[in-house]
This record gives C-alpha cells, structure tokens and sequence, in this order.
C-alpha cells in the first residue's frame, strides 16, 4: 500500500520536510517512490508546495495521505483556507436560564 507523508529533512531545530509517495512499510525517512513537495515549518506564509498533479495521480492510485498531508493538499487546492490552529475558537454562547 502506498501513503502520502512526510520525510524529515533540514538540520537540527530546524525541521523542514518533504512531502514523498512511499510504500507504508519502508521507514519515515526510508526508500520512497517519488518526492510530491516540501514543507518548511519555519516560513509563516506560503510554507508548503505541493505538485497536486501528482498528488492526484498517486490518490487516484489508491494512496492514502496522513492526516497532516492531507490537511495540505486541502490547503494547496483551497488557498482561502486557513490552518486549523490559525482559527480562533468562537466561545459557546450561555445557555438562558429558565
């Protein structure tokens, strides 16, 4: 079976991926079947590139994405779309009492 995930790459404190199709029994950062993009956790805006062709050639194909990966090509296909940590939450509305 073949996963859509993230390879660890970059130096120490300084943690940049990328983003790989790889059979889901070779290691995190193992033997990979092809490189789809990168993303550096360190950039604030615009920092991930996905080839969403690819990505959508390899889904097609049966790939299943983790979920961080999956959250990206979201983001990649929907630019509008904000991280989830981004988002502030909305505080419940008390409920009237009766």
């Amino acid at each position: 079976m073949v996963k859509i995930r993230m390879r660890r790459t970059g130096c120490t404190n300084h943690a940049t991926y990328r983003i790989v199709a790889a059979d889901s029994r070779s290691p995190r950062d193992g033997k990979f079947l092809e490189i789809l993009g990168w993303y550096d956790t360190q950039i604030k805006d615009a920092n991930f590139k996905l080839d969403l062709e690819r990505v959508d050639y390899w889904l097609k194909n049966g790939a299943k994405p983790s979920t961080t990966v999956a959250s990206l090509i979201r983001r990649a296909k929907n630019p509008n779309l904000k991280p989830h940590h981004a988002v502030k939450a909305q505080p419940k509305a008390e409920a009237p009492k009766a």
